[in-house]
């Protein structure tokens, strides 16, 4: 590299992540990110803009638990990973898919439990070459071998959970040695030139070890392309409310964020801010909602309650949401509500949305509403007075175009 190009790539941080990312992985790799998700990902949020002008609200982006089994026991989890396992049969799922590949969508995250516990991820993969997914896992499975056949597949991306250091992580997450086994998962996929992200619930344990610089560079320095600082909610049979942050270190959090990308080279996701610092739910803006283990239709992952199913209309998923009620009056009053997260602000609410029309509890464990009903309104990413703005001109133009709050605030 030229002397030329160190200087121009070290000023301009996100030149200097596409130099990283193009000297770690493939060609064919970045072409199917950049087409699949960049260019089709764009395309979706138009067809969905389009859709809002006839009152249809059917999202870009799905997130699909395909499966409620896992090998961790999390604190904040609300995954029934103690009771009898469940997964979306395939043919359930391809369906869901294909379904929503004919309304533009070309997006999915897949989440659990632990999906690299789904037997047919890779025949997912595999059956939809045309689409980009983004898998949300403890990266404890990621060997080499895995690793290989997600670069063999090459339309997915390992976004691996890491929340906090060597003892945090093990009572964060139930286990033991767990950060050093999601670290092996992060540099199996970097071996194998995957486009590698790192998530974390920054809560009270970890705010003070991994909102951070230092943790970042070791981020960059392992390969990692990417990471998501999402806030710990507050939520599930276990909800340990001591971990919330205060509202200091949530806006805190934002301004880190924000100024981390303006001088890193490392890509942050933040789904919970417009381009100009105000707070957004994408639940509640009709951007994604959510597909349980058991096939139930959910406003998000952490609202467990439905009343339709992807077996309803004989599997017309693009039917059954747009004609949703519950969904409907779910993003309505999450709107009006607040820019943030209902769920820690108005869990009354939600409670009467659920109770309007009688969803059912989608756990096994049958308990959402006793749990509903036991939270205590806190703060969430909506504090007024304390917005942010994206420094970055390409971060202002993405979020203004393809994830703002499309009048659902107004």
């Amino acid at each position: 590299m030229s002397t030329a190009t160190a200087i121009h790539t070290t000023r301009f941080p996100i030149v200097k992540l596409g130099w990283r990312m193009w000297r770690s992985t493939s060609t064919r790799l970045m072409w199917k990110f950049a087409w699949n998700f960049g260019f089709k990902g764009m395309l979706s949020v138009q067809k969905f803009k389009k859709r809002l002008k006839k009152g249809q609200v059917f999202p870009p982006f799905l997130f699909i638990s395909v499966t409620s089994k896992c090998n961790l026991r999390c604190q904040g989890c609300w995954v029934d990973v103690d009771k009898p396992q469940a997964n979306i049969p395939f043919d359930e799922l391809d369906q869901l898919v294909s379904n929503a590949k004919e309304h533009g969508n070309r997006f999915f995250g897949i989440l659990g439990g632990e999906p690299f516990m789904y037997p047919d991820l890779f025949r997912l993969l595999e059956a939809h070459p045309d689409c980009y997914f983004q898998i949300f896992t403890n990266g404890q499975f990621i060997t080499d071998e895995i690793a290989a056949k997600l670069k063999k597949a090459g339309n997915a991306s390992p976004l691996i959970s890491i929340e906090g250091g060597e003892l945090v992580s093990d009572e964060r997450r139930g286990g033991k040695r767990v950060l050093e086994k999601s670290m092996a998962g992060i540099e199996a996929s970097v071996r194998h030139g995957l486009i590698t992200g790192v998530a974390t619930s920054v809560c009270r344990s970890n705010y003070e070890e991994l909102v951070q610089d230092a943790w970042v560079d070791r981020l960059i320095d392992a390969g990692v392309h990417y990471a998501w600082f999402h806030t710990y909610r507050v939520v599930g049979p276990k909800p340990n409310p001591e971990l919330a942050l205060t509202s200091e270190q949530l806006i805190a959090t934002r301004r880190f964020v924000v100024r981390t990308r303006n001088e890193k080279p490392i890509a942050f996701v933040d789904a919970y801010w417009d381009d100009q610092g105000q707070a957004l739910c994408p639940a509640a803006i009709g951007v994604s909602h959510h597909i349980s283990p058991y096939g139930d239709i959910e406003p998000c992952p952490i609202i467990q309650f439905a009343n339709e199913s992807i077996r309803d209309n004989d599997g017309d998923l693009f039917e059954t949401m747009t004609k949703s009620p519950l969904l409907e009056d779910f993003r309505k009053t999450a709107a009006s509500a607040t820019r943030g997260c209902i769920v820690l602000e108005r869990p009354d609410l939600l409670k009467e949305v659920v109770q309007r029309h009688g969803a059912t509890d989608t756990t096994q464990r049958g308990a959402a509403m006793v749990e509903l009903e036991a939270l205590e309104s806190r703060g969430s990413q909506h504090q007024p007075g304390n917005e942010v703005p994206e420094l970055h001109w390409l971060y202002r133009f993405a979020k203004k175009h393809w994830f703002f709050g499309f009048g659902a605030y107004t």
